[in-house]
């Protein structure tokens, strides 16, 4: 990198950091809503920009590149499929969460069943976090920054200890804002950092476009169209990483809890200064979804017609950059980028100490403690945290490919099986708790035996989709054979003006009428 890469990389973060410090520098971080909810104070471009940046990082540049590289548009399932989860978080889930007044969602679980089910689903939160979501993060953002800009030849070590230094200063950055800044911090720098990567991100396939079509977009993207057509199918083939069907069973189901249900995505919307606030900003983030496939699969597609077959598939993102980028937009991508990677990282790691702080410490260690201890224990927690996964992170490199797909499966031992005792708590006024924690039980042995033990040759979305249905019945069996004495009734605790927005419907609609004609057209009877 020259020099002036390095200073437009320096000028754009330090910018971030520097707007987002004198936007938070007032807030009362010693209470327990100013620090894990950002005082519940947040508006809607707060939001929408907040949970694009803690959902955008390079597990997704990298990882839905290479399978656009190495298969076909049909990916775009997990993003575009997102749109439809989004309206239904904005009419159904956010209102009843805000109506509870919860901070952590293993809060509304303690009221519906018992807070049994309410630690046990915080453990299963904190395995996901800590072990398969803040180590990855950092590791995907080493390995991108490392490829894009070549880390260990500058700076002549080895992969391994140029990996190192990059997780160790994502680590650190992320830290301070995630531990010190608490989440509005979290949020503002999201907001602005998406800014810089909704620019970024679609400036890559513009360019890429221009490049492959000799100066001419078009030429460019008749090129795709003319030369690999199949790759512009959205509905895929049955070999596909994600079969078309899937969007009607698994996929909806991991997408409905990963925007409804995850903690580190949920607590933007919760901390909403209205109902009306946080449904637009949910909203924007569906419509921003749509346009994901643009920056985080054609790229991809761009590069298997640039360089041919022959590419490592996770190679083809940075290869991609390195050859169409302008030197002097390199380091502005370089920061976009970086802040990408801290946005994912500091959110995962604000939403791991919320939970492990008024879920485990205070309830077990200290029951009474003032909400200024519990910051101030949140932070510690958080600083070990951060080691951890800075630690862990690099050792990544020694595990097979397929590195999203894996991420996936993985993600299936707790998110469907958390988001299935959830909506049968919402949509039942009996079902006890012992059937929540059985239906945990059996979901997660099942899923582990098909997916570790017995390959049953069925898609895991699918089977997914099978054990949601079959643990649903037995919690409404069990709620038939042994109902809980009272019925359910969501109290009424919310904390913040509850008027609904008077167009969620309107747009609802034309959110999901977008996402079907996207699908439509990149389908065989589309304009393909």
């Amino acid at each position: 990198m020259n020099l002036f890469t390095i200073l437009s990389f320096l000028f754009f973060t330090g910018l971030v950091a520097l707007i987002s410090y004198f936007l938070t520098r007032k807030e009362n971080l010693n209470t327990q809503d100013g620090y894990f909810l950002g005082g519940r104070s947040l508006g809607a471009w707060t939001i929408a920009g907040s949970l694009m940046l803690t959902n955008l990082s390079t597990e997704q540049l990298i990882g839905l590149n290479a399978q656009g590289y190495s298969d076909t548009i049909a990916v775009m399932g997990w993003e575009v499929g997102s749109a439809i989860a989004l309206v239904v978080v904005a009419l159904f889930l956010l209102p009843r969460y805000l109506k509870g007044g919860i901070t952590t969602i293993p809060d509304f679980l303690e009221d519906r069943f018992d807070f049994g089910t309410k630690q046990i689903v915080t453990i299963l939160f904190l395995f996901g976090y800590i072990f398969n979501l803040l180590p990855p993060i950092l590791y995907s953002g080493a390995v991108a920054i490392n490829g894009l800009f070549s880390i260990p030849e500058a700076l002549g070590v080895s992969r391994m200890t140029a990996l190192f230094i990059t997780v160790f200063a994502i680590g650190i950055v992320g830290s301070i804002y995630a531990i010190f800044g608490g989440l509005k911090a979290v949020a503002v720098s999201d907001s602005i950092n998406g800014i810089g990567l909704l620019i970024g991100g679609l400036m890559i396939p513009v360019i890429g476009l221009f490049v492959l079509g000799d100066g001419s977009i078009t030429n460019g993207w008749s090129t795709i169209v003319q030369e690999t057509p199949e790759k512009l199918n959205s509905i895929g083939g049955p070999e596909s990483p994600v079969p078309f069907g899937t969007m009607f069973t698994g996929m909806l189901l991991v997408n409905l809890f990963y925007w409804g249900t995850a903690q580190h995505i949920m607590q933007r919307a919760i901390a909403a200064k209205s109902l009306k606030e946080g449904q637009k900003g949910v909203l924007i983030a569906a419509f921003l979804k749509l346009l994901g496939p643009v920056f985080l699969i054609l790229p991809g597609i761009i590069a298997f017609n640039m360089f041919g077959p022959g590419l490592e598939p996770t190679n083809a993102y940075p290869m991609l950059v390195r050859e169409v980028l302008p030197t002097p937009l390199v380091g502005f991508f370089a920061a976009v980028l970086f802040g990408a990677i801290l946005s994912s990282f500091n959110s995962a790691l604000n939403s791991s100490v919320t939970l492990i702080a008024l879920n485990i410490y205070k309830p077990y260690f200290k029951p009474d403690a003032p909400d200024r201890e519990v910051v101030r224990k949140g932070k510690y927690i958080g600083i070990v945290l951060a080691l951890f996964a800075m630690c862990i992170a690099p050792l990544i490199d020694m595990v097979p490919q397929g590195f999203f797909q894996y991420l996936q499966i993985v993600n299936g031992f707790y998110n469907v099986p958390i988001f299935t005792i959830l909506i049968v708590g919402y949509l039942t006024k009996r079902v006890p708790a012992i059937a929540a924690k059985i239906s945990l039980f059996v979901f997660i042995s099942i899923y582990a035996a098909t997916q570790l033990v017995w390959d049953t040759g069925i898609h895991f979305l699918h089977i997914l989709a099978i054990l949601f249905v079959l643990c649903s019945g037995l919690m409404l069996l069990i709620g038939q054979l042994k109902p809980r004495e009272q019925a359910f009734s969501l109290e009424e605790k919310a904390k913040v003006d509850m008027t609904p927005w008077k167009l969620v419907f309107p747009v609802g609609v034309a959110v999901t009428m977008a996402m079907i004609i996207i699908y439509t057209l990149f389908s065989p009877i589309g304009i393909i």
